[in-house]
C-alpha cells in the first residue's frame, strides 16, 4: 500500500511541526531561562525532552524517507508507534498531573511547545500514515520500553544524588522515593501514594493507550481499504 500524495504532504507538515516544535522547546528549554520548570542543562535529565527528542528523530527520519519517496519499512512505523505512545505519556502527565501542581510555571512558553505542541502533532501525524504500517496487537508491549528505561534512569540518579532541579535527586513527584509516602506507602495528602503505585498505574495506563491506538489505526485501514477497495 502505497501512501497518498495527498497523506504524504499532510504528514510532511506534521513532522516538520514536531521537529521544529521539539527543537525550539528544547533549546529554550535548556538555554532559554535559569528560572522555572525543566530549565538549564539539567532539562536534558527530562522525560519530557528526552521523548521530544526522540520523536523528532523519527519523525524527522520519515520524513526524509517520504521527501525521497523511498520504501518505509514497517519497523519505522514500529519505532514510530513506539515514540508516539512516549510522547502522549509526555503530554497526558504534564497535562493532567503537573500542570496542577506548577502553577504559572507551567504555561512558559517552551512547556506549550514541548508539552502540548509536539505530542498532538506526532498523535496526528500517527494516524495519518500508520494505516499503511503493520502495527499488530502483539506490539503493544513494546510502548513500555521508554517510560521503564526513563524509570530505571531516574532511579539511578536518585541513588546516586545527581540534582535536576532545586536540589531534588528525582525528576517529578511521582519519582520520589523518599516522599513521605515511600515506595508502596499511602498518605492522606500529597503525593498520597508511594513511587510504585504510581508506576504501576502509568505503566497500565501506557498499555492501555497503545492498545487503543492500534485499535483506532486497523478501524482506520479497514475503512481506507474498503474506500479505496
Amino acid at each position: 500500500m502505497s501512501i497518498t500524495k495527498k497523506r504524504t504532504a499532510v504528514s510532511l507538515i506534521l513532522k516538520c511541526i514536531v521537529v521544529t516544535a521539539a527543537a525550539v522547546g528544547t533549546y529554550l528549554s535548556a538555554f532559554g531561562g535559569t528560572s522555572g520548570f525543566m530549565v538549564g542543562g539539567k532539562a536534558f535529565m527530562y522525560f519530557t525532552i528526552q521523548s521530544n527528542i526522540l520523536i523528532a528523530l523519527i519523525c524527522a527520519v520519515g520524513a526524509v524517507l517520504l521527501f525521497r519517496k523511498t520504501d518505509v519499512k514497517n519497523v519505522w512505523f514500529i519505532v514510530k508507534y513506539i515514540g508516539t505512545v512516549a510522547i502522549t505519556l509526555t503530554g497526558a502527565v504534564f497535562t493532567f498531573v503537573l500542570a496542577p501542581t506548577l502553577g504559572d510555571f507551567a504555561w512558559q512558553f517552551q512547556n506549550i511547545l514541548t508539552h502540548l505542541v509536539v505530542p498532538v502533532a506526532a498523535i496526528a501525524d500517527f494516524f495519518v500514515t500508520g494505516i499503511y504500517g503493520d502495527i499488530q496487537k502483539k506490539y503493544v508491549f513494546l510502548v513500555e520500553i521508554p517510560p521503564i528505561a526513563y524509570v530505571i534512569y531516574a532511579a539511578v540518579c536518585y541513588a546516586a544524588g545527581w540534582t535536576f532541579a532545586d536540589g531534588n535527586n528525582y525528576p517529578y513527584f511521582f519519582l520520589n522515593w523518599g516522599s513521605p509516602a515511600g515506595a508502596c506507602g499511602f498518605i492522606g495528602e500529597f503525593p498520597f501514594m508511594g513511587c510504585v503505585w504510581w508506576i504501576l498505574i502509568m505503566g497500565a495506563a501506557i498499555l492501555a493507550v497503545g492498545y487503543i491506538y492500534i485499535l483506532i489505526l486497523n478501524r482506520m485501514k479497514r475503512r481506507h481499504s474498503q474506500k479505496n477497495a
